[in-house]
């Protein structure tokens, strides 16, 4: 894991779509540049349907597939952007299956996996190569009378989230909105550190983790129903646990600051910015932010716990920079292709690079577990997790809450990885992710599951 962020219980303007990367005559004569209408004459039904077509099949290598343009035009409508991420054939079916994976035993060892008690429900994705190459759901929505889990289920990301704060922000540092070595200070915050420290500490160090808060500082108040501005006031009378900048150590309610500091200078409020900058772009047409836009999609995971579902928590949807995504699986997998590198309209490589880049070194994301002794070198980026795994740099993130876990992990150099999102506290999703890479990177058949024999302690 990249970290799993638990409960104490234990736990826009100046951004061109991923369409103007694609330079395609025939794709130009179709779509206008600019006001998100068709440039030539009014279309019919077949006709709309024939350019959306074509647009599936000569954009899908954009999301899909390395792109690899020089120059930009402008936007087009958001429905466009989401068709042209979106292939002509989901890979649902066995037949649609490709890859170096041998996918129809990935299948088998997750049907397996998912007779164990502590799972619920399960969505899965492995993009290979850039390439989308397996999409599956496993199991219900709901313990009691769930419908089955498929790919346009609705989940939370949990801390997961944290890497849409870390990329949006790094890409405002590019754009010239505030500079990664900005102190707090310059945005008038309400993050209170002890001796003053939210004067110097720079908005790098918060996303990396380093303001010296003990870990998880004031969850629990979170949990409890206090304010986040309140409780981040409050943080400045907690003993740190070393000096700002020095070492890392996981937040929530104080890593939250940084929507404080987007929505200051961006003048718009940080979910539209989000959705505006990365979401619409990419064409995450299901990504929202918020506990209101979970339950308003038609098909939603239910929160649970080994077969008993549990109420939907709004707590950490209140620090949305933190914890606030949701999605289903296909637009979490878009994400995961982004952070690889096949948006540049959207994520620069000079940005993923900012993002990436291991700034701090933590302690072993999966504690002393045979997994956790197994990475190597484990850093933290911005709001990005990196170790190493036999030989290979992995790099991604994981999340937490009462109810749902989710986890995305890649090999940047190879553009391939798996992201989960599911419905319940298991921690065996987590164990699978060794097991895809070793398929993926022909190794020896290790037991990472370890079926029947217990939940792996998840260490923050």
């Amino acid at each position: 894991m990249f970290h799993v962020s638990r409960t104490r219980r234990r736990g826009a303007a100046g951004v061109r779509p991923l369409l103007s990367c694609v330079r395609t005559d025939s794709l130009t004569k179709f779509l206008k540049t600019s006001q998100f209408t068709f440039r030539r004459r009014l279309w019919t039904g077949r006709r709309i349907a024939a350019v959306a077509a074509v647009g599936v099949v000569l954009l899908g290598g954009v999301v899909f597939g390395v792109s690899r343009c020089t120059r930009a035009p402008h936007a087009v409508d958001d429905k466009a952007i989401a068709a042209a991420a979106t292939p002509v054939v989901l890979p649902l079916k066995p037949q649609d299956w490709r890859g170096e994976i041998d996918y129809r035993a990935l299948d088998a060892r997750i049907q397996a996996m998912m007779h164990d008690r502590s799972m619920t429900g399960l969505a899965v994705a492995v993009v290979e190569g850039g390439r989308l190459s397996f999409v599956k759901g496993y199991g219900v929505t709901a313990p009691d009378d769930g419908e089955a889990v498929g790919a346009d289920t609705v989940f939370r990301w949990a801390s997961l989230s944290k890497t849409v704060a870390g990329s949006l922000s790094a890409r405002l540092a590019q754009d010239g909105a505030f500079a990664l070595t900005d102190p707090l200070g310059k945005f008038h915050t309400t993050l209170r550190l002890p001796a003053g420290a939210q004067e110097t500490l720079t908005i790098e160090q918060l996303l990396s983790q380093r303001t010296g808060l003990p870990r998880n500082a004031y969850d629990g108040w979170l949990e409890g129903g206090r304010a986040p501005k309140m409780i981040r006031q409050a943080l400045g009378d907690v003993p740190p646990q070393c000096p700002p900048a020095t070492c890392h150590t996981y937040q929530n309610v104080a890593f939250d600051t940084i929507r404080e500091v987007v929505e200051t200078t961006t003048h718009r409020p940080y979910a539209e910015e989000v959705r505006q900058r990365l979401f619409l772009p990419l064409g995450m047409s299901s990504a929202t932010i918020g506990m209101g836009e979970i339950s308003d999609a038609k098909h939603w995971a239910r929160p649970s716990r080994y077969g008993r579902r549990l109420t939907l928590a709004e707590a950490y949807y209140l620090t949305p920079a933190a914890a606030g995504v949701n999605s289903n699986i296909v637009d979490l997998a878009r994400w995961m292709q982004a952070q690889m590198g096949l948006a540049p309209a959207v994520l620069p490589a000079g940005v993923l690079e900012e993002i990436q880049r291991p700034r701090v070194n933590t302690g072993k994301p999966y504690g002393n577990s045979p997994l956790g002794r197994t990475l190597e070198k484990p850093g933290y980026g911005l709001a990005m997790r990196s170790f190493g795994y036999q030989g290979h740099r992995l790099a991604g993130h994981s999340g937490a809450v009462d109810g749902y876990r989710a986890t995305m992990m890649f090999d940047p150099a190879k553009k391939t990885g798996v992201v989960m999102l599911w419905n319940s506290e298991s921690s065996l999703p987590f164990k699978l992710q060794a097991e895809i890479f070793d398929l993926y990177y022909h190794r020896p058949f290790t037991d990472w599951l370890e079926l029947g024999k217990g939940q792996v302690q998840l260490e923050p």
